[in-house]
């Protein structure tokens, strides 16, 4: 990095073909790049740059454009591979908060988006600069920059005075700025990935004749796939493999080569991307090990091969991987070392673990369950889960989505993501407890019921392990959503009906009576039991268990066609078959004979059924729920909550204390976060401060009756009798006081606060600020029981406020708020506001490290919030998603 810019000014970028280039400042040492790059301009791209020709570059200019001060002027280049293919420069004017800005693009590279994202970048360091207006002269004919600087979302205006056309922009965020920004990101990372799993030619580099070797085995499987494409080996001592012609390098390959797989040892991998990146390769996929999962020196082996391949424009599928599979019949992929691929079905399916990768793919055929495209990450270097998300959102050939993970590189944006995907594909996870060595992995601060919490927020059905993965994978993907939680249970044995029918009430479903036909039940009483039951209900279970096993298509025939007519979601526990058995299977076209939809699922014990239709229940009801949008919300002052944090971080006034002992990190200093929640719209009750019993009273006369008399220390909150409540004369807060002094002792503060409306319920609500995810919303009751067993529940800012809503809900003592086990109803929809004010305060100070308010509490004409306290920390870096688009 340069020692005059901050490092985050240097980025890895996807272009919007797919591609990928470096964007950085511009460095003195650069003058031969800028050169060559002004040689290989066309006339009409100097001429709408400069206004007229100007066919080269005096020593002159070349210094002047080389050498910046990162501050008046700043000059930003797009490189790929050696070579500088675009630049945007801004020059500060008066007044001192505008700059005149131009860009120009290689004429090679035009169209690609370069100069779309390096206006990106530039607007961030301008405005990280203090400047808020950007001015461009253009000529009238220069269409490809007017309408870049139209369609990015800026508020602009232009004029025309001698020929040229002034643009004035305004670099203030905009929601449609952010949404045009989300959008290229969007369509630039999945076609990124299409270029992956979509190849027109592929290369296996390493693939030798010895049997059972790396190489060799993915060869096989690309051809025994029939895969549409030629197909290269590529050896530097053998003529042929598996019959197939070799070559001794990707550079002898006479044809042109889309994606290649190195399976070689990692020591040589390096080398072999610098010759893909010469030959014109599109993407790799590394199969090798040896790299992060290895130790320190495999690590820099890993994060050197993702540096040179995104220099060159290609994404990397790896390292430590099983491959990558495309079922299309226009591909008919099979990059992998697994043999066994299951058909063509509406899946796709991500997978980090490469060495789990041949199982699970095992595990899918042997269900029937086909698949659409199938990525194995490995140690998730390059691409990621949240590419392959934006892939499948647009892909027309996959309606479910899995993922297997063991790290999130992104949360943030993986939870952004996965929030608009699950409103049109249901993604189902397994998120593994660790994170192996291998990856490059943020370590988040949260508490892994906090990441259930948030993929709850986001849509997202998270289940347990691999089999609870895919029995809800094969419901989703054949049968309809259900529209509520009613289910019937239709079956031929007492035992499992009686089974089913406790399982749906212990997973929170509605079950209707079981209906038992008997054992001899067939296919006529089966389809009459169903059309009688499916009407008053929003799923079933069908049970068929004959006592003597024989042929079952009569019964399966009549499932098929009754679940047809119902439009209901139909799922069986069929002679404990697992899957998709062939008879509850609708065949799709000529030569496919993979499940389509309306395929019946069956699963080896009614329990398991229910458990996965249990998860499908919760997500349709997510997916009903309106979406909204985070309200709009008066008496907010966040730059006077600005102005708090910082003096508190230089530790000005008295409320500022620096924290010391165990989890203190860094230059954190503690508050009373009174006047902070005070710009947020939010009254802190005071508590007075008493050093005796005599000023407890007249304390109390002050606020008036009746009173509470507590300890002051915020520790205390936590501890049952440390309060005493209901205070209505002197004597009692004389008393009170003298409990609880001999309770603490002399050192502990006694504090005099007015008495909260009764009935009430003590809450407690917080503030985590992740570095990854941002700033959470915490919730829970502050009843002892409820702390000793961790009911808390989170939720990523800014709230909505159905979000709110779910995250008052969503704790297993919610009831206790809504008039249940004897308690009387409270003001939810108080608390429900206080939290959105609360998510807007953690959304916008990220240098709020911990935040509590403890206790709220809550009766049925309000909230009171009794206390609160936060932790300050200075912010040193973004977060992933904030800020111009970058790979990361």
């Amino acid at each position: 990095m340069h020692p005059q810019y901050p490092a985050h000014w240097e980025a890895d970028v996807v272009l919007s073909d797919g591609g990928t280039a470096h964007v950085r400042p511009i460095r003195p040492d650069d003058a031969g790049m800028l050169r060559s790059f002004y040689s290989r301009l066309s006339a009409e791209s100097i001429y709408f740059r400069y206004f007229g020709p100007r066919p080269r570059l005096t020593d002159k200019d070349v210094v002047w454009f080389t050498n910046v001060d990162y501050d008046n002027r700043v000059a930003l280049i797009a490189t790929i591979g050696t070579e500088m293919v675009a630049v945007v420069r801004y020059d500060r004017v008066q007044p001192r908060d505008h700059a005149e800005v131009a860009f120009l693009v290689e004429d090679a590279h035009q169209g690609r988006g370069l100069a779309a994202v390096l206006m990106e970048h530039l607007r961030a360091a301008a405005r990280e600069r203090g400047i808020k207006t950007f001015i461009a002269d253009v000529l009238p004919g220069n269409h490809r920059m007017t309408g870049l600087f139209r369609q990015a979302g800026y508020t602009a205006q232009s004029q025309f005075e001698d020929g040229v056309v002034r643009m004035t922009l305004d670099l203030s965020s905009t929601e449609t700025a952010l949404e045009v920004r989300l959008a290229r990101e969007h369509r630039a990372e999945a076609r990124s990935i299409a270029r992956l799993l979509t190849p027109e030619s592929v290369a296996v580099i390493g693939a030798s004749r010895e049997p059972g070797g790396i190489g060799q085995t993915v060869l096989r499987n690309l051809l025994a796939a029939d895969f549409t494409g030629p197909v290269y080996p590529v050896h530097r001592h053998v003529r042929a493999v598996a019959g197939v012609r070799a070559y001794r390098s990707v550079s002898a390959i006479d044809g042109e080569v889309d994606l290649a797989v190195l399976a070689v040892p990692a020591e040589g991998v390096l080398d072999l991307v610098v010759e893909c990146a010469e030959k014109g390769v599109k993407g790799l996929v590394v199969v090798s090990s040896g790299f992060g999962e290895t130790g320190q020196e495999g690590r820099a082996r890993q994060e050197e091969l993702v540096r040179i391949a995104r220099a060159y424009g290609m994404r990397v599928v790896g390292p430590n991987c099983l491959g990558i599979a495309n079922t299309d019949p226009a591909a008919r992929l099979n990059a992998t070392l697994a043999a066994t691929l299951p058909g063509r079905g509406r899946v796709g399916f991500f997978s980090q673990s490469g060495a789990l990768g041949t199982a699970l793919l095992q595990r899918v055929a042997q269900r029937g369950m086909g698949i659409s495209t199938f990525v194995s990450a490995g140690n998730r270097a390059d691409v990621s889960g949240n590419d392959l998300l934006q892939y499948w959102e647009e892909d027309p050939a996959t309606d479910v989505i899995l993922l297997y993970l063991e790290s999130i590189g992104n949360p943030r944006k993986f939870t952004r993501l996965a929030r608009r995907i699950s409103r049109s594909k249901p993604i189902v996870v397994v998120k593994s407890r660790g994170v192996p060595g291998g990856h490059r992995a943020p370590v988040l601060a949260l508490p892994d019921t906090a990441l259930s919490s948030l993929f709850a927020q986001a849509g997202v059905i998270r289940v347990d392990d691999l089999v609870q993965l895919f029995d809800v994978a094969q419901l989703l993907a054949h049968q309809p959503l259900p529209a509520g939680p009613r289910v019937g249970v239709v079956g031929n044995s007492d035992a499992l009906t009686l089974l089913a029918e406790e399982a749906c009430a212990g997973a929170g479903l509605q079950p209707s009576p079981p209906v038992n036909l008997g054992a001899p039940a067939g296919a006529a009483e089966f389809a009459e039991a169903l059309r009688s039951v499916l009407p008053e209900v929003d799923a079933v279970v069908a049970i068929y268990m004959p006592p003597i096993p024989g042929d079952c298509r009569e019964v399966a025939e009549a499932l098929l066609e009754v679940a047809r007519e119902s439009g209901k979601p139909v799922l069986a526990t069929f002679q404990g078959a697992l899957g998709m058995p062939a008879d509850l299977r609708v065949g799709g076209g000529p030569g496919d004979d993979s499940p389509q939809r309306g395929s019946i699922p069956s699963y080896p014990a009614p329990e398991e059924a229910v458990r996965a239709l249990a998860h499908v229940v919760r997500y349709a009801h997510w997916r009903r729920q309106p979406p909204g949008t985070v309200p709009s919300v008066e008496g907010i002052d966040t730059a006077a909550a600005r102005e708090i944090v910082a003096a508190a971080l230089r530790g000005e006034g008295t409320a500022a204390s620096a924290v010391a002992g165990e989890g203190a990190v860094g230059e954190e200093r503690e508050i009373d976060a009174t006047a902070l929640l005070a710009c947020y719209g939010i009254e802190v009750w005071p508590a007075n401060l008493a050093a005796g019993a005599e000023e407890a009273v007249a304390a109390a006369e002050r606020i008036g009756w009746p009173v509470v008399v507590k300890s002051a220390d915020p520790e205390d909150a936590r501890r049952a009798g440390t309060v005493r409540v209901g205070l209505t004369e002197p004597a009692g807060v004389r008393q009170a006081y003298a409990d609880l002094a001999a309770l603490h002792g002399p050192a502990t503060p006694l504090a005099v606060q007015r008495m909260a409306p009764q009935p009430s319920v003590p809450t407690v609500v917080g503030v985590t600020q992740d570095r990854y995810f941002g700033g959470v919303v915490t919730f829970g009751l502050g009843e002892v029981t409820a702390r000793l067993l961790g009911d808390q529940a989170y939720r990523l800012a800014p709230l909505t406020a159905e979000d709110a809503a779910e995250l008052v809900r969503s704790v297993r003592a919610a009831p206790l708020l809504f008039g249940e086990y004897g308690y009387q109803a409270v003001a939810v929809e108080a608390l429900e506001k206080l939290l959105v004010r609360v998510g807007l305060l953690a959304d916008a100070l990220p240098e709020v490290a911990r935040m509590e308010l403890d206790q709220v509490l809550v009766s049925a004409s309000g909230v009171a919030v009794l206390g609160a306290r936060a932790v300050l920390r200075p912010v040193t870096a973004l977060r992933p998603d904030v800020g111009p688009r970058r790979l990361s």
